[in-house]
């Protein structure tokens, strides 16, 4: 097991700037999938990318069932990534649970994050009493029962559902691919630390700016879910974009490169 944080969760870095831009990947994914973002800022900030241990080409071997039975677990690691390389003003991206995971890595430790970018955020999956997650508690035990029988099989049904865009069924096919090449095990764990867990209550903790990137149509993380976090985190800031789907870093990266550097540019 590799001790190192860079080497265990495969950091790389690219880019120039004092200022640094950490991004983290959603379930299922890798690094590689910011790769339409990540050109628009090279020539301003320091680029970094990791993957999620389980994740990408990160060290299996370090993988945690206590570890990473919550998503502290992945927020600490970002922590001990940014301690091992000297980061100063992050500004952290986090996709769909990672934006939780940034949420809870910034909270920790405020002095490091200069802001949080939050794309297609969900705090709760699951729909409670007022509260709109987007699924009924039976279609979530129903989700993680289908991934746990047959997870290949799931992984080719519910990656078009995400990222939606049928009309590029290109896309659709990478985040199939992505998911496959994933340890089962380690996927269905953190799916379930995913789809089952709550960080409702942690949204009020987050002092940092932060942008909440909302897609107009989202089957994973529906707009009153993006409302929801924007309204529980003093400050914040909500861009409803054009895009659909859940991966618009992939399906609409010049409209996501537009709203960050908006964002960038105001804080």
């Amino acid at each position: 097991m590799k001790t190192n944080a860079t080497l265990r969760n495969n950091v790389s870095t690219e880019g120039h700037g004092d200022k640094t831009l950490l991004f983290v990947h959603g379930y299922g994914c890798d690094q590689n999938m910011w790769r339409f973002i990540t050109p628009a800022f090279r020539d301003s900030y320091r680029i970094v990318l990791m993957d999620h241990v389980g994740s990408g080409k990160s060290d299996v071997s370090a993988y945690s069932v206590e570890k990473y039975s919550s998503l502290q677990g992945y927020a600490d690691d970002i922590i001990e990534i940014c301690t091992e390389l000297s980061l100063q003003n992050v500004t952290i991206v986090g996709h769909s649970v990672s934006s939780m995971i940034a949420m809870l890595a910034a909270t920790q430790h405020p002095s490091l994050f200069e802001s949080v970018i939050m794309v297609c955020p969900s705090p709760r999956y699951i729909n409670d009493g007022d509260y709109i997650g987007g699924f009924a508690p039976c279609a979530i035990d129903e989700l993680l029962e289908s991934l746990d029988s047959n997870y290949l099989g799931w992984s080719s049904s519910i990656a078009p559902v995400i990222m939606g865009n049928a009309d590029k069924p290109e896309l659709a096919q990478e985040l199939t691919e992505s998911f496959c090449r994933n340890n089962p095990a380690i996927a269905k764990h953190f799916a379930q630390v995913t789809f089952l867990g709550d960080n409702r209550s942690d949204l009020a903790n987050l002092t940092a700016p932060t942008l909440i990137l909302q897609c107009s149509s989202d089957m994973i993380a529906p707009l009153q879910v993006g409302r929801y976090v924007h309204s529980h985190i003093a400050g914040s800031t909500l861009a409803v974009l054009q895009a659909t789907g859940h991966c618009p870093h992939l399906s609409a990266p010049s409209e996501t490169i537009a709203a960050m550097k908006k964002f960038l540019a105001e804080h």
